[in-house]
């Protein structure tokens, strides 16, 4: 049978991109609300209870409303916004995060989609800390940088549309420098961290692209870990997936610098463990692209668990 599936919020700019990715599949049929209902709450009531999957691109309270709207216990939801990605009865929407973690998105009726930058900062301290070589007491700070189409169509107007009154022609910048980004609550629960990480985000003018770095004082952790250790842990957590991949070390020697666009139009996310000569210091480095793993096809990958379709089915 083929599933029916409902993109709330289509018009957005990961809405746009689940869309285009699903467009075109045989073992799917995409529902559609006529543009000029879209904010009515009575025919969005009645498109989300003839799904049998809703995507929901929404902000966080209108995604709160949307699942309000549905009556129909056979209906599952991917929320692609911050609202569920920590509430309870909601299975976290990352395959790779530890096994069995798979399993339980195919039975869910509930999958938040991960943050981007939570995400890429998870698949780096989850392993570490699950397997001792980090204390969940350690202080962690986490820098990174991603292209603007990740603050959404207000970001991407204000680096490319000259008459926007935020329009700006700095090639990068700093923000949330408040530390309370909207990730941070996910970052610390799904890592295991007993303390949110220091973490400062950064945007650069490029459309699409991230690199998320953890720095590691390897002299200060217990047993003194070396990078051989850090990578051998983390490439020995991900062995055999899919989408996750940790590089050799070779690879990551021979590298002068890390483009955060390498790895835009796919959903991979790629870590490195880079380390000073000395040996006592060390970086993970995720690279993805926000809107591929980090966002769109994240949210494709996990529709296609939770359908019981191939995990890789339009993501190739």
């Amino acid at each position: 049978m083929v599933a029916k599936v409902f993109i709330d919020g289509e018009v957005g700019t990961t809405g746009l991109q689940i869309k285009s990715r699903l467009e075109g599949r045989s073992d799917l049929e995409l529902l559609s609300i006529d543009e000029t209902r879209r904010k009515d709450s009575d025919a969005r009531r009645d498109m989300l209870n003839a799904a049998d999957l809703v995507i929901l691109c929404l902000p966080d309270d209108a995604a709160r409303e949307a699942v309000s709207l549905i009556t129909d216990d056979k209906v599952r939801v991917i929320d692609a916004s911050t609202a569920h990605r920590v509430a309870d009865d909601w299975v976290y929407g990352f395959p790779e995060m530890e096994g069995g973690q798979t399993e339980r998105i195919a039975g869910a009726a509930r999958v938040p989609n991960p943050g981007c930058y939570a995400l890429t900062s998870v698949s780096i301290l989850h392993p570490l800390i699950k397997t001792g070589l980090l204390p969940a007491s350690a202080p962690v700070t986490i820098n990174a940088i991603s292209g603007y189409s990740g603050g959404g169509k207000k970001l991407i107007a204000a680096f490319e549309d000259p008459a926007e009154e935020d329009y700006t022609e700095s090639p990068f910048y700093a923000y949330g420098l408040t530390l309370q980004h909207k990730h941070l609550p996910e970052i610390t629960h799904w890592s295991g961290l007993d303390q949110p990480p220091v973490f400062v985000p950064s945007v650069g003018r490029y459309a699409q692209g991230m690199i998320v770095q953890v720095p590691l004082a390897l002299w200060s952790l217990p047993g003194k870990p070396s990078a051989a250790d850090i990578h051998s842990t983390l490439n020995d957590y991900y062995a055999g997936r899919r989408f996750v991949s940790v590089a050799e070390p070779a690879e990551t020697a021979a590298m002068s610098k890390l483009d955060p666009e390498g790895l835009n139009g796919t959903n991979e996310l790629r870590l490195h463990v880079f380390s000073n000569t000395a040996g006592d210091q060390a970086v993970v480095a995720g690279l993805i692209d926000n809107l591929g793993k980090g966002a769109s096809g994240q949210a494709v990958q996990n529709l296609n668990i939770m359908l019981g379709l191939p995990e890789d089915s339009g993501l190739s």
